[in-house]
């Protein structure tokens, strides 16, 4: 079976759902992370591995969704809630231009009371004080949520982000993107369709987005392998999606719990993804879960991208995620794996190389 898909692989051939499965659950790791880093040096032959200097702002964590797997949230009425201001936003933004940051990736809860336009002000203002600042911001269940709320269908609401200054779309709350899972781990969340909505809507617009996967809540593996072939068939001929992000649930702090997965069961699904999803160029591996050796061992394993810098991050943080590297750590990163290091913006173009 591994030499079969291996040919196929190597002659640009799609694998289909039963080929993934076998993969995921049949085939020995090492074999198939091998299998993941020649298409990775097919696709990128330069032996560069980049990222982007950003910072995530977490506007608030007030959330009507409460889902079981998110230690960040706070019920709209409960102790420890916030919601920042325009001029706080702006403070943090303006600390991740000094340092020469180029995205701000703006996330938060599903706020009850905000409209879509408390965030065409915010975005107009940060266009207008800091112009080059990419704004890569709300998820697909944001979206969802802003529409309702403000009255608007999914296309009025993202031709308003857009017109004040949003610039592309997260792939965030994909978690996995079967129904099954999500009504037990995310019941008042959107569904799967509506995900797909959103991007697709997005894609049409002219706007890159990302897709990410969300693993480790007890889901059957061929749950996985649906994500990603759900992800592979929503990818439209002339791209859509920039990248693509897996990373593993963080039980700790959360209503669901449980002991989560650990790096071999990551690098076999960061793998697969390369295989699988052979219309998606760039894929991240996440050292914001898994630390910085699992990162640079991901590198060998299909990933060519560490994500961001991440000035910032709450979400994960929540859930008992200490780590944090700067610039210069993941620049030495991705030079002790043997790479070269090179800054990007959020478009993957190359802004600077660290030879």
């Amino acid at each position: 079976m591994l030499k079969r898909i291996a040919e196929k692989v190597d002659a640009g051939q799609r694998i289909d759902a039963e080929e993934a499965l076998w993969l995921l659950v049949e085939a020995d790791l090492l074999e198939v992370g091998g299998l993941a880093d020649r298409v990775r040096r097919r696709l990128h032959p330069h032996n560069r591995v980049t990222f982007v200097v950003d910072r995530n702002v977490n506007y608030s964590n007030i959330c009507v969704a409460g889902c079981a797997f998110c230690a960040f949230f706070r019920a709209p009425d409960q102790e420890g809630g916030y919601l920042l201001s325009h001029d706080r936003i702006l403070a943090k933004v303006a600390e991740l231009d000094r340092q020469g940051g180029t995205q701000l990736l703006l996330q938060g809860g599903l706020h009850p009371q905000l409209t879509v336009g408390w965030f065409e002000t915010l975005f107009r203002r940060i266009r207008q004080e800091f112009p080059e600042m990419w704004i890569h911001a709300l998820s697909p269940a944001e979206i969802i949520h802003l529409a309702g709320i403000s009255g608007l269908s999914v296309g009025d609401c993202l031709q308003r982000l857009r017109e004040a200054g949003l610039g592309s779309l997260p792939g965030g709350g994909a978690e996995l993107l079967v129904d099954a899972v999500r009504r037990r781990i995310s019941p008042n969340k959107i569904r799967w369709r509506q995900w797909e909505q959103v991007m697709r809507e997005a894609h049409a617009q002219g706007m890159a987005t990302t897709a990410t996967l969300v693993f480790g809540f007890g889901e059957d593996p061929r749950q996985i392998v649906t994500h990603l072939l759900r992800v592979r068939e929503l990818q439209p001929l002339e791209g859509g999606f920039t990248a693509f992000i897996p990373w593993t649930f963080q039980p700790a702090n959360t209503a669901l719990g449980g002991s989560g997965v650990g790096a071999w069961e990551y690098l076999k699904v960061l793998a697969l993804s390369r295989l699988v999803l052979d219309n998606i160029v760039n894929l991240q591996a996440s050292w914001v879960t898994q630390g910085p050796a699992i990162a640079q061992t991901a590198l060998y394993f299909g990933a060519n991208d560490l994500g961001g810098t991440m000035l910032e991050e709450n979400v994960v943080a929540a859930a008992g995620s200490c780590w944090r590297l700067t610039r210069q750590q993941l620049i030495d990163l991705i030079g002790e794996a043997g790479f070269m290091a090179a800054r990007r913006d959020t478009g993957y173009r190359i802004l600077q190389e660290y030879p």
